[in-house]
């Protein structure tokens, strides 16, 4: 006879448009049995803890971490927030779900990764598009070898300009705030998953950055890999893309070619479009920032946490969040990123940005301090 399953004690540090969806999903699941929230703007937080019933709020997270309740936390933080409640998180050995990346300093990231592995926590990485069904499907039939031996990977991801100035625009540390550290990592991870066992031993890349300079960023960047079989894997990705691009977040494009077949991925949303007089709206938002753009149309489903009927989110974020409070319940096995995967993409995209600036191929892996010379 299994032992009852114990209810979640769930603590989520920031109440921004992430942390509320993934609160959202908290209180609709039965397994949580208590929730906490955490937010350096407290008029958002209680607004947050008001509409999701939550048990308790604080704009300290270390107070609430240390709540006897908790038992598990999500750590939704500006991309670089992450470090103090991580840390933190690990006193407590706390279960993680951590949006990426671990940490935007290639130092950091390594220290954060160290505490989780010496306290031996599970702790997993907010990699949504691995719980759209078409890459599950993908990854079953690259895990059966159904194309034979991988032999070159071939992935472009656009995005409109939306992303990088709402996230930009939050913080003066934008050093490594570019669009492969911010959002190529979610087309990278996605590649490195259905690549799995091969390794990285090279790249070089190239960047431009004619129209978001203004924002301390880059346009896009191109790269080719090398990894250590001889398998050949080119990462593009460009979000400077104009703000009435239809596209609401990511369109991803990902072919795969083997030895003995291909598979091409069409994830860019493209086969479901709505054209409107009305405005549609803004596609991305977040609390500081609203597009003054009008948009008249829009590729459905390509905002990457789902879409929205009769008040409630469906699609691949519910998925994972759902998945991680069942693996935290049960041990069940999911596809979640690890906090290893997360370094390693960490790594990789910064190598890329490395390459870029330096017009050379740089080899594989890095020394840590390699990144600040």
């Amino acid at each position: 006879m299994r032992p009852p399953r114990k209810p979640i004690g769930l603590a989520i540090i920031g109440c921004g448009t992430i942390g509320r969806i993934r609160a959202e999903f908290a209180r609709d699941y039965p397994g949580i049995g208590w929730l906490g929230l955490c937010d350096a703007n407290a008029e958002v937080g209680q607004k947050l803890a008001d509409d999701a019933k939550a048990d308790f709020f604080t704009s300290d997270f270390n107070e609430l971490l240390k709540r006897p309740e908790v038992t598990a936390a999500i750590i939704a933080t500006d991309e670089n927030a992450h470090v103090g409640p991580l840390l933190a998180a690990c006193e407590r050995k706390l279960g993680l779900f951590i949006e990426k990346p671990l940490a935007t300093d290639a130092r950091e990231s390594a220290k954060v990764l160290k505490a989780i592995q010496d306290a031996g926590l599970d702790a997993v990485m907010g990699y949504t598009n691995r719980f759209r069904r078409r890459f599950q499907a993908v990854k079953g039939k690259l895990v059966r070898g159904e194309i034979g031996d991988v032999t070159s990977v071939v992935t472009r991801a656009f995005m409109n300009r939306m992303v990088p100035i709402a996230t930009i625009r939050k913080t003066n540390q934008r050093h490594n705030l570019t669009p492969m550290v911010v959002s190529g990592t979610h087309a990278l991870d996605m590649s490195m998953y259905l690549m799995e066992g091969k390794t990285p031993v090279s790249v070089y890349a190239r960047s431009v950055d004619k129209a978001l300079s203004m924002w301390g960023t880059k346009d896009a960047t191109f790269g080719i890999f090398t990894m250590d079989d001889g398998t050949i894997f080119s990462m593009n990705i460009s979000w400077a893309l104009p703000h009435v691009w239809p596209g609401a977040v990511y369109g991803l494009q990902v072919g795969i070619v083997g030895t003995e077949g291909v598979i091409d991925i069409e994830d860019t949303h493209r086969d479901l479009v709505m054209a409107t007089e009305k405005p549609i709206g803004a596609g991305y938002t977040s609390r500081d920032y609203r597009p003054e753009f009008e948009r008249h149309v829009d590729f459905l489903t390509s905002y990457p946490p789902g879409d929205v009927n009769d008040g409630q989110l469906w699609g691949p974020m519910r998925d994972e969040t759902n998945s991680w409070f069942v693996r935290i319940q049960t041990g069940l096995k999911t596809p979640h990123a690890s906090a290893a995967d997360g370094h390693r993409n960490l790594l990789l995209t910064m190598a890329m940005d490395l390459s870029a600036k330096r017009g050379t191929e740089i080899k594989l892996p890095l020394e840590l301090d390699e990144f600040y010379k």
